[in-house]
């Protein structure tokens, strides 16, 4: 298991971003590049320095500090779509080779050249400015309905990466939370998202939208009068 290529981006513009700019343009560099913890969402742009994070609300920040994608399913896409996909092009940081990034594990742990450590987060989710930049028609429903989204990760341990280093998976977590469950569970099939719970490194924002379809319990004997608040007797 290796990185194929590290990919860094710079801003361009865009119609398909409601700030104008994006930076999912994204090329490989020969030269190492260094890792770092961005800082908090809305704040912290890539892990990688000279990568452009352009969209802070929705990109970026620690638990998306660095996005990896499979050569592999690359080409896949490539015989699909029916042309080359180059490395970086769905706007990855990491093209790898020789891992299943949708069955990698929320939490799992990979070792990244000698000192880089990152951690598994959650799945991408494509969005308007992914499709347009892809110029592929209705590429929002087809990349969810083939459900290999990539995987977005956090900086444990930074250090600095090149392409062709080896990628070791230093730990799998004991649950069977993996980037895959997570996609559908945000996705299409809604009722999975309980089961996320059980992972403990997920992001914050998919923690709270499962708990929010968590079942509600009703109390064993209900109080003789509603609270005003929950009286809808008035209308």
């Amino acid at each position: 298991m290796s990185l194929l290529s590290v990919n860094l981006g710079a801003a361009s513009r865009t119609e398909y971003s409601e700030i104008g700019m994006t930076g999912i343009d994204k090329r490989p560099v020969s030269a190492a590049v260094e890792v770092r913890a961005p800082g908090p969402k809305g704040v912290g742009g890539s892990g990688l320095v000279g990568d452009r994070v352009c969209d802070l609300r929705h990109h970026g920040g620690d638990d998306q500090a660095v996005y990896a994608y499979a050569r592999e399913d690359l080409d896949t896409w490539s015989v699909e779509l029916g042309r080359p996909l180059p490395c970086g092009v769905f706007g990855e940081n990491l093209t790898t080779v020789g891992i299943d990034i949708t069955a990698a594990l929320i939490g799992e742990r990979w070792r990244v050249g000698e000192h880089v450590v990152l951690e598994v987060t959650n799945p991408r989710i494509p969005c308007r400015t992914f499709a347009g930049w892809l110029g592929e028609q209705g590429w929002v429903r087809t990349f969810t309905d083939r459900a290999v989204p990539g995987a977005y990760l956090r900086v444990i341990e930074a250090g600095m990466i090149q392409t062709g280093d080896p990628v070791t998976v230093m730990g799998r977590p004991d649950h069977d939370v993996t980037v895959g469950l997570v996609f559908r569970a945000l996705t299409t099939e809604p009722g999975l998202l309980p089961r996320l719970l059980v992972a403990d490194t997920l992001a914050d924002e998919v923690r709270q939208r499962a708990r929010r379809r968590l079942p509600v319990e009703l109390p064993a004997e209900l109080p003789a009068e509603l609270p005003a608040d929950l009286d809808d007797a008035s209308g």
